[in-house]
């Protein structure tokens, strides 16, 4: 056994990246990992989590110049 899933990584490939079965086979596993996503990691920042991420670290200094109508 090679310790790769290759009916799972098929699957997922064909199905669900929608690759051609040309396409996925000269992929390497490293590419194919790349474009399926790591599950363990972060997942992207979302206004959520910006604005959380704001409230606990608001940004020091003088208040931002508002421009007025003459500027």
């Amino acid at each position: 056994m090679t310790g790769l899933d290759w009916p799972g990584l098929m699957r997922a490939g064909l199905g669900r990246l929608r690759l051609t079965p040309g396409e996925f086979w000269r992929l390497t596993p490293a590419e194919l990992a790349l474009m399926l996503g790591d599950p363990a990691a972060a997942s992207p920042l979302n206004r959520a989590r910006l604005e959380e991420l704001a409230r606990a670290w608001p940004d020091a200094g003088p208040e931002p110049r508002q421009e007025t109508k003459e500027d």
